[in-house]
């Protein structure tokens, strides 16, 4: 059974944190709304749009969903960008939710609402004691602190020191804490080990670790999966197909979704998505990139390894390259005298360095398995170029100004020049062998038991009893906001 106790584990953290609440006017979302948010109060809808998405705004919480419409402030259509195969170079539709609309323009928030309204809610956090730990490489931790803010909890961020330097920027503007471990993208055992050295200083640190929080997966089951069903039933023609999901491994909350549409469409192929220079998943392997957000040189305990079809690995130097193509001003100018539709090409800063690479796994995809136009890829724009200004500077100081010539090349080598290399389609062997992975990073290093990595792979109820439990946190959450006083205020 699912270890998850829901009674109230300390009676004194929750109401700490319903008074908390109660006097900073904090409703919590449920899942459901999330999920649906055209089901929203529409009193609620109309005080958001008093209220900047990026704001430090309790009412924001309400935004961490996939339908946040940009120009009114409201609840619209999904946020989506489908890519033209003049541009990508292969028949089949290749779609991505986009994440720029979240409030931080990420995604990753969800992830850490998922995290944290469980332990809000049955009484696991003080807000008046605890400080909420993010490890992140990233978004992630941005995420937390934006939510940890909201709360006026006192928020500790930590990410490799070589993530760029919006994300150190923006973090250093809210968090209360802001440590930078040794190395990059890949690094994320110094991530591991600050949290341990925490953890030795002080009870008063609660981790919210979002490769082994279940809260991660849960709200992309819930909400990323259950989107993209509902993306696919507005987009589809009679003949399309919903052939596959795209998602950089990262910390396999994103890749959740693909357990949903599992649920849907049984021959769907659900494909991780990683760096080349990093081939956790592919070889075994290790090293550095630059694919920014994705972490790796470990399997996240939250990853069901037995729903991937395949593994993709993405040159780092093409993500690079191709974030110039997608922003630079002579970039724009090479794509639209290539046909591509303006209205596209300017939604092409929608995709950050990690949205890139997860285009890229879907073009190898559709190449691998000769996909045409009936087939529909789905992944996620995860956020936009907005967090890699600085990463265009240094490459423009690096390698001169952008040319026409330059796009041209990077058009060529870097999209259409993908091949079906790197790819691994996966054995049941093969599965199994990337599963055991986890045993040297949770069992030997993370204090977690063989018995539960063996249930992870035999026991049939093991994944469906964790990612299916949305609604009976709900069920705390609804109880919570009534506690507050504040759920009678927003009811109509």
């Amino acid at each position: 059974m699912f270890d998850w106790n829901w009674d109230v584990q300390n009676e004194s953290y929750l109401q700490n944190t319903i008074k908390r609440c109660k006097r900073e006017n904090i409703l919590l979302p449920t899942f459901e709304q999330l999920k649906k948010p055209q089901t929203i109060p529409a009193g609620l809808i109309a005080e958001m749009k008093t209220v900047g998405l990026q704001e430090t705004h309790p009412l924001n919480l309400f935004r961490i969903n996939w339908r946040n419409d940009p120009q009114s402030g409201g609840i619209g259509d999904i946020n989506f960008l489908e890519l033209p195969s003049e541009l990508t170079g292969v028949k089949s539709r290749i779609v991505g939710l986009v994440g720029k609309f979240f409030p931080t323009g990420a995604h990753k928030v969800g992830a850490t609402y998922g995290c944290l309204a469980p332990y809000l809610t049955t009484g696991r956090f003080n807000p008046e004691y605890h400080k909420a730990v993010w490890p992140s490489t990233g978004n992630y931790c941005r995420g937390g602190v934006f939510n940890s803010n909201l709360l006026d909890v006192h928020s500790v961020a930590i990410l490799p020191e070589e993530m760029s330097q919006e994300r150190f920027d923006w973090l250093r503007e809210r968090a209360d804490e802001v440590f930078a471990t040794p190395g990059c993208e890949s690094n994320v055992k110094e991530i591991y080990d600050k949290c341990h050295e925490l953890e030795a200083q002080s009870d008063e640190y609660i981790i919210l670790n979002q490769f082994d929080q279940f809260g991660n997966a849960v709200w992309h089951y819930e909400i990323t999966g259950y989107t993209i069903e509902e993306l696919f039933n507005q987009i589809r023609d009679s003949k399309s197909r919903l052939s596959a999901y795209v998602s950089a491994t990262g910390s396999a909350g994103t890749i959740a979704a693909g357990d949903y549409l599992r649920s849907v469409q049984p021959r769907i192929k659900v494909l991780a998505s990683e760096a080349l220079q990093c081939p956790t998943l592919l070889q075994n392997g290790f090293g550095g990139h630059r694919i920014e957000g994705i972490g790796d040189k470990h399997v996240p305990w939250i990853h069901n390894v037995k729903n991937t079809d395949m593994i993709s690995a993405i040159d780092d130097e093409d993500s690079m390259r191709l974030l110039r193509l997608f922003n630079e001003p002579a970039g724009h100018e090479y794509l639209k005298s290539k046909g591509i539709n303006q209205a596209v090409v300017e939604k092409l800063p929608y995709l950050g360095i990690s949205s890139i690479a997860n285009m890229l796994s879907a073009v190898k995809m559709a190449k691998y398995y000769e996909m045409n136009e009936n087939d529909v890829i789905f992944t996620v724009f995860t956020d936009s170029a907005d967090m890699y200004l600085s990463r265009l500077d240094e490459m423009n100081a690096e390698r001169g100004a952008y040319s026409l010539e330059q796009a041209g090349l990077d058009d060529a080598v870097c999209l259409k020049g993908q091949k079906d290399d790197h790819l691994l389609e996966l054995t049941y062997v093969d599965r199994k062998r990337v599963h055991n992975l986890k045993y040297f990073t949770w069992i030997e290093q993370q204090g977690k038991t063989v018995e539960e990595l063996n249930a992870q792979w035999y026991a049939e109820e093991y994944w469906p009893e964790r990612f299916t439990v949305a609604s009976q946190w709900d069920k705390a959450i609804e109880s919570f906001n009534r506690e507050t006083g504040l759920a009678e205020r927003y009811s109509k």
